[in-house]
């Protein structure tokens, strides 16, 4: 994580060309702003650590391990090498204490594709295929899946993403999830939970 936020953080604060504006579209609008979705957006840091707290054997918490780190460093590279950023909305984030925090921090950049919905989304599907493998309820899986929209809503409540990053995103978590859990449509001897 250390190493990961370095990088991060590097290629945010020293882009390697003018960021490009990743335009509002009309899903923007029509979600608008909205403070109180700072939890549902901070709540993915619980959320992508449920599939390997889930996990019972090493290799493949290893497994997932590689696979999530790969998702991040395709997303490192496309913000290295076409950085973007978020439009100015023109809001006094000193008005939204915690927003404001999470601006001064991760600033309007490395937005596209949103990283914090491909993990999400990549989260989601693991978390689909332990509670599939441990037959639990199927209330389980239904309430990752609404938590995960809940968290792609988020990232364009607060306005740390628009509607085109969080797509691509998505579309990210999805590519990496179905790569790592269904190559050839059954992985062998895969035992998630």
């Amino acid at each position: 994580m250390t190493l990961f936020f370095w990088a991060y953080f590097t290629i945010l604060n020293n882009p390697t060309q003018t960021p490009v504006v990743v335009p509002a579209i009309w899903l923007d609008h029509w979600i608008g702003f909205v403070p109180a979705a700072f939890p549902i957006y901070a709540s993915l840091w619980v959320y992508v650590s449920l599939p390997p707290a889930l996990m019972k054997d090493l290799r493949t918490l290893l497994l997932f391990g590689l696979w999530i780190s790969l998702l991040c460093l395709f997303c490192l590279a496309i913000f290295w090498a076409f950085p973007t950023r978020t439009p100015d909305f023109g809001i006094d984030w000193n008005d939204y204490p915690g927003l404001a925090m999470i601006k001064g921090i991760d600033a309007s950049g490395n937005a596209c594709p949103s990283l914090h919905v491909a993990s999400a989304v990549f989260s989601a599907f693991w978390l689909d295929r332990i509670f599939r493998e441990m037959n639990a309820p199927r209330l389980l899986r239904w309430i990752s899946a609404v938590h995960c929209i809940a968290i792609i809503w988020s990232t364009i409540a607060t306005l740390q993403h628009v509607a085109i990053d969080a797509l691509s995103g998505a579309v990210v978590g999805l590519v990496f999830a179905a790569a790592s859990l269904y190559p050839g449509r059954k992985r062998q001897g895969l035992t998630l939970a």
